[in-house]
């Protein structure tokens, strides 16, 4: 059996190198590779992979709710996060949304291959350095911002974007502070007023400091 992969990463030589890897393997097939969350969506619909590969932080619609919209759809689907993230925050917002497995960015061709499968099979896979940190959480030890405790549906960057809403912030700044444009600022507040059933950015800011942000 020929498994059928998505790939999902904002950088075209990084998505280039990884489906070359995957490749290489007889029973893995790439069959889209795409740069943000929305084409990710719309791969996923034409293509109906068997397994989906995707990074977190993306333009537009990032990997945790792209993972949040399609096990919306299909809760049966494995969707592996190879991430250069390795915080407690994106690995805790990736499991939570549903990912199957997480893998950071560096991990060997047969790292990456093993997990596909073993993903594909219904397992779960973690990289050494995350299933330290879900161990350290889980004993205990691990901190957790406030922002993720008040908040946990919302992913890290939504967090980021709801602490300078909380303070005031226009579109236009929290775009200059977080080094995005103003439209995926647009789109991370409409996600925002989404999860908290807010109706509007004001609301939003009032929920933000009850629970002590801003």
């Amino acid at each position: 059996m020929t498994l059928r992969v998505v790939l999902a990463d904002d950088h075209p030589m990084y998505r280039f190198g990884l489906a070359a890897v995957l490749t290489q393997s007889e029973d893995i097939d790439v069959v889209a590779s795409v740069g943000d969350g929305s084409e990710l969506l719309r791969a996923v619909a034409e293509y109906a992979p068997d397994v989906v590969i995707t990074d977190l932080t993306m333009p537009g619609l990032d990997g945790v709710t792209a993972t949040q919209q399609l096990l919306a759809a299909d809760p049966g689907l494995p969707v592996l996060v190879l991430t250069m993230h390795e915080d407690d925050e994106h690995v805790f917002a990736a499991l939570r949304a549903g990912a199957r497995g997480y893998l950071v960015k560096g991990a060997d061709g047969s790292e990456i291959l093993g997990a596909v499968r073993t993903v594909a099979l219904g397992g779960a896979v973690y990289g050494g350095s995350v299933a330290r940190r879900i161990v350290t959480f889980y004993a205990g030890e691990g901190e957790v911002s406030p922002t993720a405790r008040a908040f946990p549906l919302l992913t890290p960057r939504e967090r980021e974007v709801l602490e300078l809403v909380a303070v005031g912030c226009r579109n236009h700044e929290i775009a200059r502070r977080l080094s995005m444009s103003e439209k995926t600022v647009r789109n991370h507040v409409s996600q925002v007023l989404t999860k908290l059933q807010a109706p509007d950015r004001t609301a939003a800011a009032l929920r933000a400091r009850d629970a002590g942000l801003g």
